[in-house]
């Protein structure tokens, strides 16, 4: 099988795997306190490092790391704990393109704040003057590093100096930006970011949440407190130390590499008829992220056809969501419903090669061609 669907998830990396293991057979002990047996001071230590590691990379302080399960929590914690203890109701700033742990606290906070909805333009760009408008009477925006499914990665840099110039506290996911794109916290004025390590071949389940150092938020989930009072119950160690295993691992030539082979994947699949590249080009892009719509097809049906040849891809299309409804990413682009219906998403990983990607695209070319022979809607 040949595995492009890595927006999804990944496949984790055997030196990572490698590094769990001590603290899943031998160093099996769950952090303790101060005083507490071996056991429970190896777990401590070894939480504590990954912290670190993980802190290094965005060039943040060990204490701003907060570990979750996963971006999902890692958004909600953002939005929801720095919002219910907001005395200021104004508005809420987000786009339309941002995934559904965004979306949805915005849509339950919005009997209490006004929740507004920044367009963006073709590319999925930031209607960076819209945002400037309805930035006067807002108390918080949360706007995505990079799009998951069509990889434009926003100026976080200049929403977070727009941000911090009005007094707005600013989030910002960047679950799938993280080590394919230099972030320094310092220069780009986010009080909160969200990272994930499914998706750089770390283990599932873990995530983290920076918070700037004097940004106050509270719980949403309660026990125990731990990680510095805002999450209950234990951090699953060998998840953490493998989280932090993975951005060591994590090269910028794996980086580059990968935009290579985006590039030559792109221009394959556009010299298929009737498509159309779903996004920006070149670093305004992520590195390993091609999504391309191809006319006369739906999403569900290339998935299915490939996966029968062996490759496995995505589709924002309407079949692949649980509400049946087209992707709404592609939709706020202003394409309409023939291209949202048939975007297929194809997602590289730094272990994806350049025979695999060949082969990717001979298989979506003679699997597009047989499905346009049946529709009919497609030229004859």
């Amino acid at each position: 099988m040949i595995y492009l669907d890595n927006a999804n998830t990944t496949k984790i990396d055997d030196e990572v795997l490698k590094e769990m293991e001590i603290y899943l057979r031998e160093k099996y002990g769950i952090p303790g306190g101060e005083f507490g047996h071996v056991f429970e001071e190896e777990a401590l230590e070894a939480l504590e490092k990954a912290r670190e590691r993980i802190a290094k990379k965005i060039n943040a302080s060990p204490e701003e790391i907060v570990f979750t399960s996963g971006d999902v929590e890692s958004n909600n914690l953002a939005i929801l704990g720095y919002l219910r203890r907001a005395e200021k109701k104004g508005k809420i700033i987000t786009s339309k393109i941002e995934q559904k742990s965004i979306l949805e606290p915005f849509r339950f906070l919005s009997k209490e704040f006004k929740s507004v909805y920044v367009g963006v333009d073709r590319e999925g760009f930031l209607n960076f003057d819209e945002l400037s408008d309805e930035i006067k009477d807002a108390v918080f925006v949360s706007v995505q590093h990079a799009n998951k499914e069509i990889g434009t990665i926003q100026d976080i840099k200049a929403i977070g100096d727009l941000c911090e110039d009005k007094g707005v506290v600013f989030h910002s996911d960047a679950s799938h930006s993280f080590c394919k794109v230099d972030i320094d916290v310092n220069k780009i004025n986010v009080d909160m970011l969200t990272l994930s390590s499914n998706l750089i071949h770390g283990p599932k389940g873990i995530g983290a949440l920076y918070i700037r150092e004097g940004v106050k938020i509270d719980p949403i989930l309660y026990g125990e407190p731990r990680e510095r009072g805002l999450r209950p119950g234990f951090i699953d160690v060998p998840s953490a130390v493998g989280f932090a295993k993975a951005v060591e691992l994590y090269t910028r030539e794996d980086v580059e590499r990968q935009k290579k082979l985006r590039d030559y994947l792109i221009d394959k699949l556009l010299e298929i008829e009737d498509s159309e590249l779903n996004g920006a080009r070149g670093d305004k892009r992520l590195c390993n992220n091609v999504n391309v719509s191809f006319k006369y097809v739906e999403g569900e049906a290339i998935v299915m056809q490939a996966s029968m040849f062996g490759l496995i891809v995505g589709t924002g299309s309407a079949c692949y969501s649980q509400e049946l409804e087209p992707s709404h990413v592609i939709l706020s682009l202003g394409k309409g419903y023939e291209i949202s219906h048939s975007s297929t998403r194809i997602t590289l990983s730094k272990f994806t090669t350049r025979e695999e990607v060949e082969k990717a695209s001979e298989i979506l070319r003679s699997v597009i061609e047989n499905l346009r022979r049946l529709s009919p809607f497609a030229k004859k």
